[in-house]
């Protein structure tokens, strides 16, 4: 199977994100999932083939059972859309949405502490100003998920920030609501997984306002924007397996590549075990097979 990178020309006002296209159709916009994927604020030169299919279908589940506020509003590819896609490759990978007003943060929520926030602790006992417990391990459960937002860079990296610089920029009971309602989606999600053998160990979301109400936007809960880690091989002191691009993370501090220079092309291997433990996840998670 070829890891071509989708891309997606259609004859509406486009904006490029790492791995979606969002047209512009006047009264909603249509998002597209494409097969690119991003490591370290570099888009890899060969994406991996179906990933953005399992990216949307794995939010459209999410969508339909969490029950929280969102900006879905089909996985058809709109009438006026198909005579532009002749070949229909964007059946699968395209979701319709309401226009929202983007809330420029990012509201992150961690059950288990890794990546940067296991950074933060090692160096300061804390993450993102909140102190924990002396003594945690790499990848250990938290007592209670934590809430730590970033903001939103339209290239480079998100900074972790506190929940009192949120709070500042847009208010208190915004920046509370926010918190809450993302707090609610991860404990309601984990629970969820969690029955299905996978942890969600961190993830990220997006909230935007649409007629007056903060409502869910992008993706939700799928392995481009959170940790999943097999419940089965979880244990705490190391490193996890994962369902995850961290895989390619780790393939790529494997080699001699610098982070400052154009990355190099990922080996077939990397990527159809990428797509493998894409697959894997979401069909655990949905109790779906992936077509």
């Amino acid at each position: 199977m070829s890891s071509v990178v989708l891309q997606t020309q259609l004859p509406f006002p486009r904006r490029q994100g790492k791995v979606r296209d969002v047209y512009d159709l006047g009264d909603k916009l249509l998002v597209v999932s494409s097969d690119r994927i991003s490591a370290f604020d570099w888009v890899m030169p060969n994406g991996i083939p179906d990933k953005g299919k399992i990216l949307t279908q794995l939010s459209l589940f999410w969508f339909n059972v969490l029950g929280v506020k969102h900006h879905l509003i089909s996985d058809q590819v709109p009438e006026e859309v198909i005579p532009h896609d002749p070949e229909g490759l964007l059946v699968g990978r395209s979701m319709v949405v309401k226009k929202a007003q983007v809330i420029p943060f990012e509201c992150v929520v961690r059950g288990y502490i890794e990546g940067s926030g296991w950074k933060d602790y090692q160096s300061s006992g804390a993450i993102c100003g909140v102190t924990l417990p002396s003594g945690l391990r790499q990848c250990d459960r938290l007592e209670q998920p934590l809430f730590t937002p970033a903001t939103k860079a339209e290239e480079g990296h998100d900074e972790n920030v506190s929940f009192e610089r949120m709070s500042q920029e847009i208010g208190f009971d915004v920046a509370n609501q926010l918190k809450q309602m993302t707090l609610d989606v991860y404990n309601r999600g984990t629970a969820i997984a969690q029955e299905r053998g996978i942890i969600i160990a961190d993830t990220k979301l997006e909230w935007g306002w649409h007629n007056g109400e903060i409502i869910l936007i992008d993706e939700v809960l799928t392995p481009d924007s959170s940790r999943f880690w097999p419940a089965d091989d979880w244990q705490p002191g190391r490193s996890q397996a994962s369902f995850d691009k961290q895989f390619v993370r780790e393939y790529l501090m494997s080699t001699t590549w610098d982070r400052n220079s154009p990355p190099p092309e990922l080996p077939d291997s990397i990527v159809m075990n990428t797509r493998a433990r894409y697959i894997e996840a979401f069909e655990r998670i949905t109790k779906l097979a992936f077509t």
